[in-house]
């Protein structure tokens, strides 16, 4: 709870990966994958209640093994075609408790911390804002980026000159995919999260999202080796 406000945090976990069977429960230095997320959930000082959101049995085993609960997914709503929003939806009509926030943490997104979550929250509510979404740096800023037409002419994605200065260029980011905050009474199958209106900035190290088996190592080698460096 924070200034009044509950929290529900929500890790949508199915088993259905194809680019890394069950990847959410890959072992990364003798950890599930998703620990990473559900530990960061846990050390937020604001989150009233954390669930899981899987269909599938092994996933749910691991979880309840950890100590946390699970949301049991209806099979219709773990196809590769389901979307994010369509599965909040039918997590918030079947709540039996009520709650003023909903807190989306992707586990494919490990890098974030607790203490990330709070000042995304913090940045919420003090700011009375509608929505929030965390978002990092571009690494490649999109004045350098160019489309290619058929007859192999080149047309730049943005209407502007690429001959400034790169520390004069204007600042952009992306969407990271690592936690988004939205009021659970405007949640509908309408939303469109990756859309939410505010921005919570995070440093573009903590931005790694786990699609490939190259992700998957990057991620363990930070583990290993930059223990200290994530503080």
């Amino acid at each position: 709870m924070y200034k009044g406000k509950t929290f529900l945090a929500i890790v949508p976990a199915r088993g259905g990966s194809k680019g890394i069977p069950y990847k959410n429960i890959a072992l990364v230095n003798g950890k599930p994958l998703i620990s990473y997320t559900l530990e960061a959930a846990k050390a937020s000082k604001y989150i009233d209640m954390i669930y899981v959101s899987t269909e599938d049995e092994k996933i749910a085993h691991v979880v309840n093994e950890a100590g946390f609960e699970v949301l049991k997914r209806p099979k219709e709503l773990a196809g590769d075609t389901t979307k994010t929003i369509e599965v909040l939806v039918d997590i918030v009509k079947k709540l039996e408790k009520d709650y003023d926030y909903l807190v989306l943490l992707q586990p494919t997104q490990p890098l974030r911390e607790g203490w990330h979550i709070d000042e995304a929250i913090e940045k919420m509510i003090d700011n009375c804002y509608s929505s929030l979404v965390s978002i990092s740096p571009v690494s490649k800023h999109p004045v350098l980026i160019r489309s290619v037409s058929a007859d192999n002419k080149v047309k730049p994605l943005l209407n502007m000159s690429s001959t400034v200065r790169r520390q004069d260029f204007e600042k952009y980011y992306i969407v990271n995919g690592a936690i988004y905050i939205n009021n659970i009474k405007d949640i509908n199958i309408d939303t469109s999260l990756n859309d939410n209106e505010f921005g919570y900035i995070m440093d573009e190290k903590y931005d790694l999202d786990i699609d490939e088996p190259l992700d998957l190592f990057i991620f363990e080698k930070r583990v290993q080796e930059y223990e200290n460096w994530k503080h």
